[in-house]
């Protein structure tokens, strides 16, 4: 897991280097906003779940922008910049939807309502942006939008925590059977722990030309993660076939950018 940290590393400071000796521009800023996370807790496409699962994040962002040298434009700098973040969010997990509302309430409903989760995140990495507006008009547009498509990969930390109002996790009085399996290495299939994970990240945005030397941002990011332990729950995927998805989070943020 090293590995990833120190690639990521050396390709930010590969990129601070080079964008330093030819002169380009750089911003800065900060995004934040709601996020809603997609794990094992609640029941999948449920609305409850979704609203209920959120949480909030915040980040820095640093762009590198290429179009500086107007005598040397291209397609690449006039309509991409590489974009590096630290981001921390946070959400609290609870379980919804159906079967924790049959009635009546059976020993398994009871479990699954009194499970708590906690899962924080601290992501670093970079990204790459695309504008189909062309850089050089954009920045001299004040009331202007460029729409943007981003891609890119993160190195995540995470610490969760899992618990129950039922007492201690790990019995047949306070756990439902299915996270009592050992599951991918563990004693049960549940986790409270910490650990590196690598992520990969999408997102859909908007700049807002809001003056000469700054922007507004929207966004909304999805982030996959390379693990199911995120969340802190992960029941045996070979007897619970249903849980067959990795851990994965959508952020809406809004950001303000000041440039440099």
């Amino acid at each position: 897991m090293l590995k990833p940290i120190v690639l990521t590393l050396f390709a930010f400071f590969g990129i601070s280097t080079i964008s330093t000796a030819q002169s380009l521009a750089h911003e800065v800023g900060i995004i934040f906003g709601p996020v809603t996370f997609q794990s094992d807790f609640g029941e999948r496409n449920n609305l409850d779940t979704n609203l209920g699962n959120t949480g909030f994040g915040v980040g820095l962002v640093h762009f590198v922008n290429f179009s500086t040298n107007s005598n040397r434009e291209s397609f690449f700098s006039e309509h991409f910049k590489v974009r590096s973040e630290l981001s921390f969010n946070s959400s609290k997990l609870n379980h919804f939807g159906e079967w924790t509302e049959k009635k009546p309430a059976t020993l398994g409903v009871k479990q699954l309502k009194a499970m708590h989760g906690k899962s924080t995140v601290i992501s670093f990495g970079s990204q790459l942006e695309f504008s189909p507006v062309k850089i050089h008009y954009y920045e001299t547009s004040i009331g202007a939008f460029s729409p943007y498509v981003s891609l890119g990969f993160l190195v995540s930390y995470y610490t969760t925590e899992v618990s129950s109002e039922l007492g201690k996790l790990g019995t047949p009085d306070t756990t439902l059977p299915k996270y009592l399996t050992p599951s991918d290495g563990r004693q049960f299939g549940f986790s409270s722990e910490n650990g590196l994970v690598l992520s990969g990240t999408a997102g859909l945005g908007v700049h807002y030309k809001l003056g000469r030397m700054n922007d507004l941002m929207f966004e909304t990011r999805f982030q996959v993660f390379n693990s199911d332990w995120v969340d802190g729950l992960n029941p045996n995927k070979k007897i619970y076939t249903e849980n067959k998805s990795k851990d994965w989070q959508v952020w809406f943020n809004v950001g303000y950018i000041q440039y440099l």
